[in-house]
């Protein structure tokens, strides 16, 4: 399988084909044939989420919950309109890969899509892309045209009864509209802010119907899996963990970029596909599913296989597969201050212990940094941590309180020293006047 190359590296993709992006490309390649098969066969909706359970196809998105046990969460007798969303609001630091695959494979994205409608009852879906790529979404609306045009979206596609309109929706570049409720909210028009669930989207959604949403990387698997079969997908991965996945893999290594293996590849293979750590330097401490996701030193990592179950088991989150790399320069109280930073900034404000909560640990974190750091801070900042997790309506509290959490635990003698001796433990020399390095 492959979602964006024939290759492991997204620049394989850009030298092996003409405008990769193209209808003429995809359907070159077989794109639109799963679709054709589905509709015209017809293939019922109870029999194309058993594929899906097969699978084992899991959210690519964050979560890594089982797509179809989601997709049966979908009232598909239901007699109004329900909706099909794409989360393309990729907005987590260290994560690159879903707008990849809407600049070189946006129709494979619109086939999976399209195949989801059909099974869920659902006419018209939503695309939500991140308010900062527009190049992606130029190509992925230029897709969308082409694809109405070719008679693969829009009313009684191949001569059936079957009706599918896609529509892409331009985000503002808010970091909480990737949680799927704000996502809904800012489609409607709203201030994009989490909604209290439940309800869940499944049976309230978008304009309060009914509504299924997935991740870009998610859906763009569908198609592979209704040509090939689940049990085909489920064998490219490992047990409970389907299927190849792309790994954006950035920081301290030599070819930093996007990489598709399978589920259950070990840490050190990825880490060799992405040239390894920069020369002359040694691996310190890695951040395996975007910034949200617990640290986890390097030994430790070395140890992994890239799926969710081990990751998870080593104290961390696949995420959205999002793999930050640090060398042994990397001061790790700088590192968690400009985490902390962004979560404090992309707060919507709407719970207490998330908007109060960010900012202070944000704060303490700075004047550790600044050499201001007070004895007691370190049980301030674990405390004012898990006061934030699990009190908020959506995980953006997590997300914050997690790294927090994780760099004391691993990393907590470079906090002590910082505050101890106002200077990092990397022997560079560097000082804290109390106005900075």
């Amino acid at each position: 399988m492959s979602l964006l190359t024939p290759d492991t590296q997204v620049c394989s993709w850009t030298q092996a084909l003409d405008n990769p992006a193209s209808l003429a490309t995809y359907v070159a390649h077989g794109g639109y044939q799963a679709l054709r098969r589905v509709v015209t066969g017809p293939v019922s909706g109870d029999a194309i989420i058993a594929e899906l359970k097969t699978s084992a196809l899991r959210g690519r998105g964050g979560a890594g919950f089982p797509t179809g046990l989601k997709w049966s969460f979908m009232p598909r007798a239901f007699p109004g309109d329900k909706y099909i969303v794409c989360n393309s609001d990729e907005g987590e630091p260290g994560t690159f890969k879903d707008r990849d695959i809407l600049r070189y494979n946006p129709h494979q994205l619109i086939e999976g899509m399209a195949i989801a409608g059909y099974v869920l009852g659902a006419r018209v879906g939503y695309n939500y892309i991140h308010g900062e790529i527009f190049d992606c979404y130029d190509i992925f609306e230029r897709a969308l045209n082409e694809a109405r045009e070719a008679g693969y979206l829009g009313d009684q596609l191949f001569g059936t009864d079957f009706c599918f309109q896609l529509h892409a929706h331009h985000g503002y570049g808010a970091y909480i509209c990737g949680e799927e409720t704000a996502l809904l909210e800012s489609i409607e028009g709203k201030k994009g802010q989490p909604r209290f669930k439940p309800p869940f989207p499944a049976s309230f959604g978008l304009y309060g119907k009914p509504t299924t949403i997935n991740n870009t990387e998610t859906l763009a698997s569908v198609p592979w899996i209704m040509q090939h079969g689940g049990q085909a997908f489920l064998e490219l991965g490992k047990p409970n963990n389907g299927g190849p996945k792309l790994f954006s893999v950035s920081g301290h290594v030599n070819k930093p970029g996007n990489y598709e293996v399978p589920l259950g590849t070990p840490f050190s293979e990825l880490l060799a596909m992405a040239g390894g750590v920069r020369s002359g330097h040694t691996l310190k401490a890695v951040i395996p599913g975007g910034s949200s996701a617990p640290v986890l030193p390097g030994d430790i990592m070395m140890d992994c296989t890239m799926d969710f179950d081990c990751i998870a088991k080593a104290g961390s989150m696949l995420g959205s597969g999002a793999v930050i790399v640090m060398d042994e320069t990397v001061c790790m109280v700088r590192a968690l201050e400009r985490l902390s930073y962004f979560y404090h900034e992309e707060s919507c404000g709407q719970c207490t212990p998330c908007r109060e909560g960010t900012g202070w640990m944000y704060r303490v974190i700075h004047r550790i940094e600044h050499g201001q750091g007070r004895p007691d801070d370190l049980d301030l900042l674990n405390s004012v941590a898990g006061r934030i997790g699990g009190h908020t309506i959506c995980a953006l509290g997590d997300a914050a309180a997690m790294p927090v959490q994780s760099f004391l635990k691993h990393f907590g003698r470079e906090f002590e020293h910082h505050i101890e001796h106002k200077r990092c433990m990397d022997g560079t020399g560097r000082r804290m006047d109390g106005t900075g390095h």
